[in-house]
């Protein structure tokens, strides 16, 4: 039996990393969730920590469950987030320990994963927005994109007056035929708003629309889904397993979003992904920035049986994700013929840079 003896984190306000250490010296790494990371360190250490140390690492959905029953008053966001660093660590821990990286313990196996260019900008013109997109076609092979519309959260108010009805049209034509094209709401319409919009988005041969409405209102995304041919997606945001039963149940969407880390982890995000695969529905996890993240949704893709079309992989570079800055040695996001590579080595097959560790925000619980 291997037990948990000491959880460290390093930290800034961005990014938390997770090193998990073992009664018997075993190690793994992982990530809580992005964004107010010093904050989840802190009820990682408060909230996680106290219940899982001294416990077997043999079953991580069982840790999972452990930590959400001691916890049971704080559910939501920020308790699934501090979760996604401890099952994330156990995760690589295992990978490492049995030599094998964390796709093959999934029943899967490393290679190539063909993957959409994912744009995270709305303040940039449908001009120079198609022609990034055109570059990184040509320069590194993507045959699949995705670019905003709207406003997040907007109201049926638009980035700028016109900007959906230009942005469509424009990166569309620039891109031609041959590739997949995708276009995100990020919750900016009102019903009758995104039904226009999507068939706008069908008149130019888009073929996937993201969470078109207020993600919180799951009747609102199924009259788009209901009223749409081209695929209605969401979930990102979503953390709790009865939301996403309920999504699944009446079929608010036509392929299901999870997030890694706003899921709590792996063994979570693999209970989405059983529902979906139960329902008949594919599952294509949000990754939105070049952190753990996007590492851990290669691992699950590559194993799950209702694994999507492609892998999100976001185009952004420093000016937009200055935090992205040395996370990693070496280059784990290499993109080759419109395909991200999934590493062969041991656990996540990723090796975090000791100089971000220096420069973080240190924090232990261990066994006394």
């Amino acid at each position: 039996m291997r037990r948990i003896a000491k959880l460290e984190t390093f930290t800034d306000p961005y990014v938390c990393f997770v090193r998990l250490t073992a009664d018997d010296g075993k190690v793994g790494w992982g990530q809580t969730s992005t964004y107010c990371a010093d904050i989840t360190a802190q009820v990682f250490h408060r909230q996680v920590a106290p219940w899982v140390l001294g416990q077997d690492t043999a079953d991580v959905l069982a840790l999972v469950h452990r930590v959400e029953e001691k916890e049971h008053k704080f559910p939501g966001s920020y308790r699934c987030r501090a979760l996604a660093g401890l099952d994330t660590a156990l995760w690589d821990m295992k990978g490492k320990a049995e030599g094998k990286p964390v796709v093959e313990l999934l029943g899967g196996k490393p290679g190539k994963l063909r993957a959409y260019a994912s744009s995270m900008k709305r303040d940039i013109t449908p001009e120079d927005e198609a022609a990034r997109m055109v570059r990184l076609r040509d320069e590194k092979g993507f045959d699949a994109f995705k670019w905003r519309v709207g406003a997040e959260c907007g109201h049926d108010i638009d980035e700028w007056p016109g900007r959906t009805e230009a942005v469509i049209p424009t990166v569309s034509r620039a891109l031609g035929d041959g590739v997949a094209k995708l276009v995100d709401g990020n919750s900016g319409f009102s019903p009758k708003k995104a039904i226009e919009v999507g068939k706008l988005l069908e008149a130019n041969g888009i073929g996937h629309f993201e969470e078109p409405c207020p993600y919180w209102h799951l009747d609102q995304t199924k009259q788009v889904t209901d009223a749409l041919d081209l695929e209605v997606t969401g979930g990102e945001q979503d953390c709790e397993l009865q939301i996403w039963q309920q999504m699944i149940d009446v079929r608010a969407v036509d392929v299901v979003q999870p997030d890694v880390m706003y899921m709590g982890g792996m063994a979570r995000t693999l209970e989405v992904a059983r529902m979906a695969a139960k329902a008949g529905l594919p599952c294509t996890p949000h990754s939105a920035n070049l952190s753990l993240v996007t590492i851990c949704t290669m691992h699950l893709l590559a194993a799950i049986p209702n694994a999507g079309k492609y892998l999100e992989f976001s185009i952004e570079g420093l000016d937009y994700y200055p935090w992205q800055d040395g996370l990693f040695l070496g280059d784990p996001f290499a993109i080759t013929d419109g395909k991200a590579t999934i590493s062969a080595e041991p656990g996540w097959g990723v090796e975090i840079n000791p100089q971000w560790l220096d420069r973080a925000t240190y924090q232990v619980s261990e066994l006394v």
